[in-house]
């Protein structure tokens, strides 16, 4: 999906190692706030903006924020997770009308969202026709999130779009509670990162429940936090 500009981007600091030896420190070029700082979800929105990465606490664990809805930025997040380009990524928005704008909301998606959001629950819905880029491109699916977390939500209704939600590690390896541990895991991927906001370590949680509503047959595709009984006791 993303190839050619992931490619593009791998090579960019590839460039970097032949010229300098190595590629630049992680924290060469991030700027580091704290959560409480006022303001943090307006320089977050910022980057967000510039089509930059940042690295953020949510309601669960860290994750990797850009805009969902820009093909560079996207392809930018891949490259810092080493992640495999068909494996779709999902985003964090401020409210349901927000996911109405990119989404279909069904009765069982709407049935959820009413019981569960904000909480720990990654709708997947059929996307809306002309939503064709960033997370969209090559997908009949949009999936949402909308976290019980102030900073998260604020960040999206500053921004005023989607931007992405998924961990923050290398593809296949287990999410750090500190941004410390984040940094050290992704090495020199972690100069992609443009913007850290650093919660402290946060407790070991369970990922979000994703549910898939885009079609008549629901499916669970990841066990989390809300249980599959809590899930199935809404919906049917």
């Amino acid at each position: 999906m993303y190839q050619g500009a992931v490619s593009s981007v791998v090579e960019h600091c590839l460039d970097v190692t032949r010229v300098v030896g190595s590629i630049p420190s992680p924290r060469t070029h991030m700027e580091t706030l704290r959560f409480e700082v006022p303001g943090v979800a307006e320089k977050a929105a910022d980057v967000l903006r510039s089509g930059g990465v940042i690295l953020y606490p949510t309601d669960t664990l860290y994750g990797l924020g850009a805009d969902a809805l820009s093909d560079e930025a996207v392809a930018k997040l891949y490259a810092i997770k080493g992640r495999d380009e068909k494996k779709p990524v999902h985003a964090i928005v401020a409210d349901m009308e927000m996911v109405g704008r990119y989404a279909e909301i069904n009765e069982p998606a709407r049935r959820l969202a009413e019981k569960f959001l904000p909480g720990p629950l990654t709708l997947i819905l059929k996307k809306c026709a002309g939503i064709d880029t960033g997370i969209a491109k090559g997908m009949d699916t949009f999936g949402i999130r909308i976290p019980a977390s102030e900073l998260c939500l604020e960040i999206a209704r500053t921004f005023g779009k989607p931007y992405t939600t998924t961990s923050a590690n290398l593809a296949g390896q287990k999410t750090g509670c500190s941004v410390e541990s984040i940094l050290a895991q992704l090495g020199e991927r972690a100069s992609l990162i443009d913007l850290v906001i650093d919660a402290g370590e946060l407790p070991e949680r369970m990922p979000s429940t994703v549910v898939d509503v885009s079609s008549e047959e629901m499916k669970i595709l990841r066990k989390g936090v809300i249980s599959s009984s809590e899930i199935y006791g809404v919906v049917v």
